[in-house]
C-alpha cells in the first residue's frame, strides 16, 4: 500500500506501510527543477483553469516589458496563432546567448530550465523589473508541451527548443513532431545591429484543464494598461486563433504617450472636480540581500536601494473609489505597503488643511479615509529593484520602506496642491475639501440613523416587512429568499414555494438607482431598506455576513426588458452595500422559462409539457419534434410574467431545487451590469445618445414586448 502527503514541497512522500513503522529517507521522492513545477503547478501560476493559462502568458510579456522599462525596447507584438500557440516578440536586446560559466549552459538555457535564475538578481541588468523571481520563463517552459525560443544578437539568429523543459530540436511544427535532445545553434545571420526575443509556446493540455482558455478582453486590457505605465511603448495583439467576439480575427495596437496621467482619465467615468494631479519623488532606503560575489557565492550584503513614485489622481462628482496600484507596472490588485502609505497621507493630510482651514468644525471628528477617497480616481506606481512580493502571483507589495517613502512624498506633494494660492487650484482644492467634508457628514448621518433604529423597542426592532412572507426553517445554511417582482407573482410564488425553507419578499417595480445616489437616500428608499433589513446584515463599511439570515438570495424577475432593468438594479444594490454576498457566491438569479410546449398524447414516461428558456432553444426543440414525429399543440404559450404561471408551474420551473436552473452572480457580471447601467441610466446622456444611436440599425424588434 502506499499513502500521498498532500504538501507544497518538492519533498514527497513515496510509499510506507500503513502503520508509517517502516517509514525511513528511501521513501521521500525528491523533486528536481522544473520536474517540481510540473507536480504542483498551482504554487507558481495559482490554478490551472484559465486564469492560470493566462498567468504564463503575462509572465512571458512581462520579460519583454522589463527590456522597455530598461530603455532597450520600445515594441512588443502578442500572436495568438491559429493552431493554439502562442508568440511574444520584442525587439530589446535579446536573451544572452554566451556560456553561464557555473551551469556550462548557453544563457538561454538558464533562463528556460533554472529556476530562481535570471537577469533580475544583484542589480547588475535591471534598475527595476516586474519578473523578479526568475521562476516565469522557467515555469511556462516546464507547462509546455513545447517552447521555442530565437533571439536576435550578435550578428546571428540564434535558436533552441524545448519540450516540457528538455532542451533540443523539433523536426517539424508542432508540439507532436519528432523531437532530438540538444542546445543552442546558430540558424542564420542576420544584421549586427539588430536584437530581440521570440518566445512561442503550446500549453501542455495534460496539466492546464481541458475548458482552459485565454481571454482575449483580458489580453487587450492589460496590453493596454502597459501601454499606459510605459509612455512611448507600442504593444501589438494580433488574434490569428479567433478568439475575439463570434469567433472573429483581427489585431489591436496600443501606445500612449501621456503615461498615467493618461490612464487616470480612462479610468475614471464621473465629471471632474480638479485637474489630474501628478505627484512624483523618490526616497532611499537600506536592506540586506544576497550579492553574488567575485567567486560565484551569494554573500549577504547591505544596499541601498532607491524607490521611485509617480501618482497620478483626480476627483470626480461620483461616490466609488478606483484605485490601481502598480510595481515595475506589475499590478498590485490587493495592494500592499505602497497602496497603504498613500491613503494614509491622503487622510493626514487632509485633515491637517481642513483643520488648518477651518473647513471641519472644533466638534467635528476628523474625517476617515474613505471620506477622503470618495469620487478619488487614482493610479499609485513605484518602482525599485527587487521589490519584496507576497507569493509569486505578485498581487501585494511587501517591501517595508515603500510605506514611509509612498507617505512622504504624497503629503508634500498634496499638502502644496491643498493650499495654493493660485487661483483655479485654489478653487479645485476648495471643492475637494468640501466634498471630503460631504461625504463624512453623510457618513455621520447614515450611522445615527442606524443607531436610531436600534434604539426602537424590541417589539418594533423585531418586526420585518409586512409583505414578507418568511420560512419557518432557522437553518441559514438552508434557507432562500427570494426577491420577486410584483405582488400578482407574489400570489403565485406563495402558492409554489416550500415554506419550511424557502421565503418571499415583493417588491414594487424598479427599486432606487444605487448608483448615483447617497447613502441616506438609499436609507430612506423603502424597497432598498425592506430588503436590507429582511437580509439583516446591515450594508456598507458595517456588513456581516454571519449575520444574514438566508443562505441564498435569489432575484426572480420577469423574463422580460423590465424583468433585466430590475434585475441590474438589484445588483448595483448588492454591489454597493452587500458585496460579501457575492463574492461568497450566495446571490442569484432565478430562471424562469419563456415557452410552455403541450404534447398531443405523450409515450409513457414522456412529460407533457416540456418547457424552453430562449427563442432558439423553441426553435431547436421543435424541429426535434417535427423530425422525431412527436405531435404538439400549435398554441405554444409564451410566458410574459411570472404571475401568468400557475403555482405548479412556477415551482416545477423556477422554485423546486430538485428542477430550476439558478444563475450565480459573481463580480464579473455585477461589473458588467453597473457599466452597462451607468451608460443607460446614469446622470452622463453624451454617451447614452452615442449607443442608442449606434445600435438602433442592430436592434431585433422581434424582440420588444409591444
Amino acid at each position: 500500500m502506499t499513502a500521498e502527503m498532500s504538501v507544497p514541497s518538492t519533498a514527497l512522500l513515496a510509499g510506507a506501510d500503513r502503520d508509517g513503522s517502516n517509514y525511513t529517507a528511501r521513501h521521500l521522492l525528491v523533486l528536481e527543477g522544473l520536474e517540481a513545477v510540473r507536480k504542483r503547478p498551482g504554487m507558481y501560476i495559482g490554478s490551472t483553469d484559465s486564469r492560470g493559462l493566462m498567468h504564463c502568458l503575462w509572465e512571458i510579456i512581462d520579460n519583454s516589458v522589463d527590456e522597455a522599462l530598461g530603455g532597450y525596447c520600445d515594441h512588443i507584438e502578442v500572436i495568438l496563432h491559429d493552431d493554439a500557440s502562442v508568440e511574444v516578440r520584442d525587439n530589446g536586446r535579446g536573451i544572452p546567448v554566451d556560456v553561464e560559466p557555473k551551469t556550462g549552459l548557453s544563457g538561454v538555457e538558464v533562463v528556460m530550465t533554472k529556476l530562481h535564475a535570471g537577469g533580475k538578481f544583484g542589480g547588475g541588468s535591471y534598475a527595476a523589473s516586474g519578473g523578479l523571481h526568475g521562476v516565469g520563463a522557467s515555469v511556462v517552459n516546464a507547462l509546455s508541451a513545447r517552447l521555442d525560443v530565437e533571439v536576435d544578437r550578435g550578428g546571428h539568429t540564434h535558436a533552441i527548443s524545448f519540450r516540457r523543459g528538455v532542451p533540443g530540436a523539433f523536426a517539424a511544427a508542432g508540439p507532436d513532431a519528432k523531437f532530438e535532445t540538444g542546445g543552442l545553434r546558430k540558424v542564420k545571420r542576420v544584421a549586427k545591429n539588430r536584437s530581440g526575443t521570440r518566445v512561442r509556446y503550446w500549453a501542455d493540455r495534460q496539466i492546464f484543464l481541458k475548458d482552459a482558455k485565454l481571454s482575449l478582453d483580458h489580453l487587450h486590457q492589460r496590453a493596454r494598461q502597459t501601454a499606459f505605465l510605459v509612455p512611448g511603448l507600442t504593444i501589438v495583439v494580433r488574434d490569428e486563433y479567433g478568439l475575439g467576439e463570434g469567433g472573429s480575427k483581427g489585431e489591436e495596437s496600443f501606445r500612449f504617450d501621456g503615461g498615467i496621467s493618461e490612464f487616470c482619465e480612462y479610468l475614471a467615468t464621473d465629471k471632474p472636480v480638479c485637474d489630474v494631479l501628478r505627484f512624483t519623488g523618490q526616497g532611499t532606503f537600506k536592506e540586506t540581500v544576497p550579492v553574488l560575489d567575485d567567486h560565484g557565492q551569494m554573500t549577504p550584503t547591505e544596499v541601498t536601494r532607491e524607490l521611485g513614485v509617480d501618482v497620478a489622481l483626480r476627483w470626480g462628482t461620483g461616490y466609488d473609489t478606483t484605485l490601481r496600484s502598480f510595481v515595475n507596472i506589475i499590478a498590485t490588485p490587493k495592494g500592499g505597503t505602497h497602496v497603504a502609505g498613500f491613503e494614509q497621507a491622503v487622510a493626514k493630510t487632509m485633515n491637517e488643511v481642513l483643520r488648518t482651514k477651518k473647513l471641519l468644525r472644533v466638534a467635528e471628528d476628523d474625517i476617515v479615509k474613505d471620506d477622503a477617497l470618495e469620487g478619488l480616481t487614482a493610479v499609485v506606481t513605484v518602482r525599485l529593484a527587487e521589490p519584496q512580493f507576497e507569493g509569486q502571483t505578485k498581487e501585494v507589495l511587501g517591501t517595508s520602506a515603500a510605506r514611509r517613502i509612498v507617505n512622504t512624498v504624497i503629503s508634500r506633494e498634496l499638502k502644496a496642491f491643498l493650499t495654493s494660492t493660485r487661483r483655479d487650484a485654489a478653487a479645485q482644492a476648495r471643492v475637494v475639501m468640501e466634498k471630503a467634508v460631504a461625504a463624512a457628514r453623510t457618513r455621520i448621518a447614515a450611522r445615527q440613523h442606524k443607531d436610531a433604529q436600534r434604539r426602537k423597542t424590541a417589539l418594533e426592532s423585531s418586526s420585518l416587512p409586512a409583505k414578507l412572507a418568511d420560512c419557518r426553517s432557522d437553518d441559514v445554511e438552508r434557507s432562500e429568499l427570494f426577491i420577486v417582482e410584483g405582488d400578482s407573482a407574489l400570489g403565485t410564488a406563495k402558492l409554489a414555494r416550500n415554506s419550511e425553507f424557502q421565503a418571499l419578499l415583493p417588491i414594487r417595480g424598479k427599486i432606487l438607482n444605487v448608483q448615483k445616489s447617497s447613502v441616506t437616500d438609499m436609507l430612506k428608499n423603502a424597497e432598498c431598506g425592506a430588503i436590507i433589513q429582511v437580509i439583516g446584515a446591515g450594508s456598507g463599511r458595517t456588513f456581516d455576513i454571519d449575520a444574514a439570515r438566508y443562505g441564498k438570495i435569489i432575484m426572480m424577475t420577469d423574463a422580460d426588458v423590465d424583468g433585466s432593468h430590475i434585475r441590474t438594479l438589484l445588483l448595483t444594490l448588492f454591489h454597493r452595500y452587500m458585496r460579501p454576498m457575492v463574492e461568497s457566491g450566495r446571490v442569484f438569479a432565478a430562471v424562469p422559462p419563456l415557452h410552455r410546449i403541450e404534447l398531443v398524447q405523450p409515450k409513457k414516461g414522456q412529460d407533457k409539457y416540456v418547457y424552453t428558456y430562449s427563442d432558439r432553444e423553441l426553435r431547436d426543440k421543435l424541429m426535434e419534434f417535427q423530425s422525431k414525429g412527436v405531435r404538439y399543440k400549435d398554441s405554444i404559450q409564451r410566458y410574459k410574467g411570472l404571475g401568468e404561471m400557475d403555482a405548479d408551474q412556477l415551482a416545477e420551473t423556477t422554485m423546486d431545487p430538485r428542477h430550476r436552473t439558478l444563475r450565480r452572480i459573481n463580480l464579473s457580471d455585477l461589473e458588467a451590469a453597473e457599466q452597462v447601467f451607468d451608460l443607460l441610466m446614469g446622470n452622463d446622456v453624451a454617451p447614452r445618445k452615442e449607443f442608442i444611436s449606434s445600435s438602433a440599425a442592430t436592434l431585433d424588434r422581434s424582440r420588444i414586448d409591444a
